[in-house]
């Protein structure tokens, strides 16, 4: 009988992939179509990529398949086969390989089932998420983002706008993409007659956030395709000037790949323009944040002094992990910041 789930412990995993000496490469991917088993599909797909020794996390719902995988390189074009024939609707699905990588993203495959590949809140029976907005290339992006009578909205979490976006977008600033949904037709609400270009990481989001935005009356929508790094990918292809500026965040170890040279976000604890985020040394908090090299070294690389003060504690009684009050810190971009455990 196949062993369908990993069997070993993560840190023996991450160093062996970190010694890895052969190329990989990571890609993401999704698309909504319906799945009338997601146990089945789950585990016959994992047999097929675990046998390509791939790692990553793909969730698996009703509604479709959302994954972010590192592919060997020389094993590549037998991935995209394989995932092309597994299923008919995932035949030519749009593979978004990585902007700036060296593959070594992830050390363990995880295959997850769940109620929605992409958490929305939304419940009325009448949304029709097929009703989606209009996809827009690279070249029509650059030629919309400068029509004065244009909004670009950045549908991603407030810790991805900050450290990069579209320039003059706006967003309705979130901790979630369920919360994100409403705030924005509130914050549009008065701009019913404008042109409205909704962009996320890969597009995923905007699949159900333009299909929303009509649902609530909303008439020219549109989304581009593939998202910043389809877009980043065809605008170097075709020597097209850079719309997006900064990192764009990525949910792996990198957590941003580099898009354009510009810093747009602030150490959250002097203020100093940076953009590298980082995770509170004191595992009991663990929140996700922005700190420059000399906060590091200041605070230990904790995001306040009372996390600092609290894991000086824990190192000297060498104590067990112990539940610590909820630490939320804030910056001039962004509202309070997400916890994200990395396995």
């Amino acid at each position: 009988m196949s062993i369908l789930h990993n069997r070993i412990f993560n840190k023996q995993l991450k160093t062996r992939m970190i010694s890895e000496k052969k190329i990989r490469i990571t890609v993401s991917f999704y698309r909504y179509f319906t799945i009338n088993n997601p146990k089945i599909f789950r585990d016959h797909l994992y047999i097929q990529l675990n046998n390509l020794k791939i790692f990553g996390r793909i969730y698996i719902a009703k509604e479709g398949i959302n994954g972010q995988l590192s592919v060997l390189k020389e094993n590549f074009s037998i991935f995209k086969k394989t995932l092309f024939y597994f299923h008919p609707k995932l035949y030519k699905i749009r593979l978004n390989v990585a902007l700036e990588d060296n593959g070594k993203s992830f050390w363990v495959l995880r295959l997850k089932v769940r109620n929605q590949i992409l958490s929305d809140g939304i419940n009325d029976i009448n949304f029709d998420p097929k009703n989606v907005g209009e996809y827009l290339q690279a070249n029509a992006v650059n030629q919309i983002i400068d029509d004065p009578n244009t909004l670009f909205v950045d549908m991603r979490n407030h810790y991805e706008y900050e450290i990069g976006r579209f320039k003059n977008a706006i967003t309705a600033h979130s901790d979630t993409f369920r919360e994100q949904l409403p705030k924005t037709v509130k914050m549009l609400k008065h701009s019913k007659d404008k042109n409205i270009v909704m962009y996320c990481t890969g597009g995923i989001r905007c699949e159900k956030a333009t299909a929303y935005m009509r649902h609530y009356g909303f008439k020219n929508i549109y989304h581009i395709e593939g998202g910043i790094i389809q877009y980043v990918r065809e605008a170097k292809r075709q020597n097209l000037p850079l719309k997006f500026i900064g990192k764009n965040f990525v949910f792996d170890e990198r957590m941003g790949e580099r898009v354009t040279n510009d810093v747009i976000a602030c150490c959250h604890q002097c203020g100093i323009l940076f953009d590298i985020h980082s995770n509170c040394r004191n595992q009991n908090c663990h929140v996700l944040f922005i700190q420059c090299q000399n906060c590091t070294i200041k605070f230990t690389g904790c995001c306040s002094k009372k996390c600092q003060e609290e894991l000086k504690i824990l190192h000297k009684n060498k104590t067990t992990k112990t539940k610590s009050s909820k630490i939320i810190k804030k910056c001039n971009t962004s509202k309070t910041l997400l916890k994200i455990k990395y396995s």
